[in-house]
């Protein structure tokens, strides 16, 4: 591990305790009143736009999900806008997650004080100039101890967090324990009932829902400390949906719980509301009742009603605490904004000053604490919390809307873990839910936010868009996912686990194509155990009442020798006598086994098998299903004119396939001495690699590396490049070259350059991302002269027809 990395050491429970402490505060201990009198009655409906709000967050936290497991480092959405969709919507995305953390900060602050008025009513008596009620003095006071704590030391804090959620869930929970058990069984029968009446309230509940929406901000807080989690493939997936999950519970059995025992005790929130008119804020709090905003500590007030005066403690110190931490983290995560984007020179380099004395970001710090301290002294509590949920509804619609950019083409080694179910359609609903949101959030925020954006944008084309360097670090995907790449090339070629392959031949398959399909896979035994089936696909005439699966047949199909003496030397029936380790190096199996631990040898098993059915085609689709292999290996079947229209044979089985593809275009392939391999501008996948080094094995040909890069390849590019194949020189079992092809006319070059090989090995989809050269392997394929074997691995997208469409109206990728 690099000397600058940071330790992986964060695992589920604290990974989770991080999500949850950043979304439970405001949601649970201040909005339920302001979303009541936001909807001007309908008590059930309130309860209804915590679920709807988190289902709306949905969308947002799988697409982030997915992004943090292909780039587990720090930086969360901030990092994710920018490389996904550029600097532009990444300057915007930071601005946008700077103000919204503010606002939640402020919101948390603002929110506390009624707590501290309830418990401590003499505080209510104090008098302070030009504000008169303590309520924002106090508020700006705490605010001015969390900035002061932030400049001189951001160390400490994150170590609370699990022992505050702790203690806020078991405190909660006892609360709402407590509070079902004595709330009328007829109250839980109407209550429950006309909660599932979700129209109730119109778009009133829609404005709820909105102002609600802030209480689920720190969902994707998790991806901003992914570098720090032990497994971020499997960890982090858990817990940004399960800390999602946890807090929806919990908002939801809170709030009912204390809409409940507040309309059986005092008659509703409505009741409690005009019974604090006309009194000063402090005032009304002290005395157990909400502002005309629906503003108070309505937690503290429910608590009092079933858990008496030790319960009201306990919520209030909970609560106290949560907002607390609410407020810190607020300053703390938002002052990391302009610290970031001065990084990357789309913010003024003070932002990026680290104070000598207490090693912080004192000005950023500073910065966002003014900010905040703007907020509490002269926008409403409502304001407060509207500003912040149209920020992060923003910041949400762009996370979805980068994860679409990655899985179309922003990074050719975009390679998730874990990946989002039903793209694109989850984060088509996240947009759109998103933006008829934002539509209800109130006129005053929604213009707004409308305008903050306008002015990010025109703060990008006339200040940060000119401070970009040429040549800056850290402004392309490859900067970062060289190491990812590398580490998943290593993993794949050291793994030992049985590699299942299946040579799939029908009526169609030429014979030269055939015995190359099995060489291809045989070969893959000298890299890494494996068992290649070979299966002749063969369409049985439809009968009335024939059978519907296929039937098997054990054998050696005719073209295979049976006499071991006469079949090719290629094909594996003794072990292999050298023994090579990765860098290329040739040893013996003695010296492999003492040094690597085991030996590469000729390890692949032949089954050979008959399948009769009425399509072969569905049939090569299940029973690679069925048998769970790792790569089918087919021909590539030269498309016609209907089968341009209608789609080819091969093409329905490369998006119907469980499992990694590989196409072979055979040209009278007999023997290599040169092998290709092309990257179109970003990293090679591992597969290509993986296939095409074990061909250079069994000839003994040169591996040679041609990556098309754009003709203004930057100097930080060049030089991740040059770290990424020295990385891949010390993983390939052979010796490798590698050119780097200056072309902004990609097709022409490559296929100049390819054509000096007697082999090809690419990719089967085109890489679309900004700066790419935009080479299809198919094209290509059809260019060159050379046999040419095409890979798709299964983590590749398979888009329907309507969704080719429609990813094409949106990002233009079929310009």
């Amino acid at each position: 591990m690099a000397g600058g990395d940071l330790k992986r050491d964060l695992g589920l429970p604290a990974t989770t305790a991080i999500a949850i402490g950043a979304m439970v505060g405001s949601g649970i201990f201040i909005l339920p009143g302001l979303a009541f009198m936001t909807i001007g009655g309908g008590h059930e409906s309130v309860i209804m736009a915590f679920l709807f709000s988190a289902i709306l967050v949905l969308p947002a936290a799988l697409s982030a999900s997915e992004m943090a497991t292909a780039m587990p480092e720090s930086g969360g959405s901030y990092i994710y806008v920018e490389r996904g969709m550029g600097p532009l919507m990444g300057t915007i995305a930071g601005i946008g997650n700077w103000f919204m953390l503010s606002f939640k900060g402020a919101l948390a602050l603002i929110g506390g004080v009624p707590y501290l008025v309830y418990v401590l009513p003499q505080i209510q008596d104090i008098s302070v100039p030009l504000f008169g009620d303590p309520v924002i003095p106090l508020a700006l006071l705490l605010a001015m101890v969390f900035i002061g704590i932030n400049i001189v030391s951001a160390s400490g804090a994150g170590s609370l967090q699990f022992y505050i959620v702790a203690l806020m869930i078991l405190t909660m929970g006892w609360f709402v324990a407590d509070g079902l058990l004595g709330i009328d069984s007829n109250l839980h029968g109407d209550i429950a009932g006309e909660a599932i009446m979700v129209g109730h309230g119109g778009l009133d509940f829609i404005a709820a829902t909105a102002l609600v929406f802030i209480s689920y901000a720190g969902v994707i807080k998790i991806a901003a400390v992914a570098e720090e989690v032990k497994d971020p493939g499997r960890i982090i997936p858990r817990a940004m949906i399960g800390s999602l999950i946890i807090t929806t519970l919990m908002y939801v059995a809170i709030v009912y719980v204390a809409i409940a025992v507040i309309e059986q005790e005092f008659g509703g929130v409505a009741s409690l509301v005009e019974q604090g008119e006309g009194m000063d804020p402090s005032e009304a709090y002290a005395e157990g009742l909400l502002d005309a905003s629906g503003e108070g500590p309505i937690m503290a007030i429910a608590a009092d009603a079933t858990l008496g005066w030790i319960g009201v403690i306990a919520v209030t110190i909970a609560a106290l605490m949560a907002l607390a931490s609410t407020a810190n983290a607020g300053l703390l995560s938002g002052s990391r904004f302009p610290f970031a984007m001065a990084r990357d020179n789309l913010a003024p380099q003070a932002f990026a000053k680290v104070s000598e004395r207490f090693n912080t970001p004192a000005i950023a710090v500073g910065v966002t604490g003014g900010m905040m301290l703007f907020m509490i002294a002269f926008l409403p509590i409502e304001t407060v919390a509207k500003a912040g949920s149209a920020f992060q509804i923003i910041v949400f619609i762009l996370v979805n809307l980068a994860l679409i950019g990655f899985r179309e083409g922003a990074m050719e080694d975009y390679n998730p873990v874990f990946k989002s179910p039903l793209y694109p359609w989850t984060q088509l609903f996240g947009i759109f839910g998103g933006l008829v949101v934002l539509t209800q959030i109130g006129t005053i925020e929604f213009v707004g936010a409308v305008l903050i954006v306008g002015a990010a944008v025109a703060y990008y084309y006339l200040y940060a868009r000119d401070q970009i360097e040429p040549d800056e670090p850290g402004r392309n995907e490859m900067q970062t996912a060289d190491v990812t790449a590398a580490e998943r090339t290593r993993r794949l070629f050291e793994n030992r686990e049985e590699y299942d392959v299946l040579v799939a031949v029908t009526h169609r398959t030429a014979a030269n194509a055939r015995d190359t399909m099995l060489r291809l896979a045989t070969d893959l035994g000298r890299i890494r155990s494996a068992v290649v089936s070979v299966v002749e696909f063969y369409d049985a005439p439809r009968r009335l009442f024939g059978e519907k699966h296929p039937t098997i047949q054990e054998g050696l199909p005719d073209w295979v020798p049976e006499d071991p003496d006469e079949r090719p030397d290629w094909m594996p029936n003794q072990e292999q006598d050298d023994i090579r380790t990765s860098g290329g190096q040739p040893q013996t199996q003695e010296t492999a086994e003492n040094e690597a631990g085991y030996s590469r040898q000729f390890d692949a098993q032949i089954q050979h098998r008959t399948i009769n059915s009425d399509d072969h085609k569905q049939a090569i689709v299940d029973f690679a299903t069925y048998e769970d292999y790792d790569l089918l290996v087919i021909e590539r079947q030269e498309s016609g004119l209907s089968e341009r229209f209608l789609g080819s044979e091969t093409e329905w089985i490369m998006d119907n396939a469980p499992c990694d593809v590989v196409l072979v275009e055979d040209r009278d392939f007999e023997d290599a001495d040169e092998i290709a391999v092309v990257a179109t501008h970003g990293l090679y996948d591992p597969l290509k690699l993986l296939i095409a080094d074990a061909f250079a094995e069994e000839t003994g040909a040169s591996l040679h590396l041609l990556q098309a890069v754009p003709t203004d390849l930057k100097a930080s590019e060049r030089e991740t490049l040059k770290r990424y194949h020295s990385e891949l020189k010390s993983i390939l079992t052979v010796e490798m070259t590698c050119d780097l092809i200056e072309t902004d006319n990609g097709s022409d070059e490559l296929t100049k350059r390819a054509n000096q090989h007697d082999l090809l090995v690419t990719s089967a989809s085109v890489d679309k991302s900004e700066g790419a050269i935009g080479v299809s392997g198919h094209s290509l394929a059809d260019s060159v002269d050379c046999t040419t074997i095409l890979v798709q691995p299964h983590e590749a997208e398979h888009k329907t027809f309507l969704q080719h469409i429609l990813m094409d109206y949106i990002f233009g990728a079929g310009k």
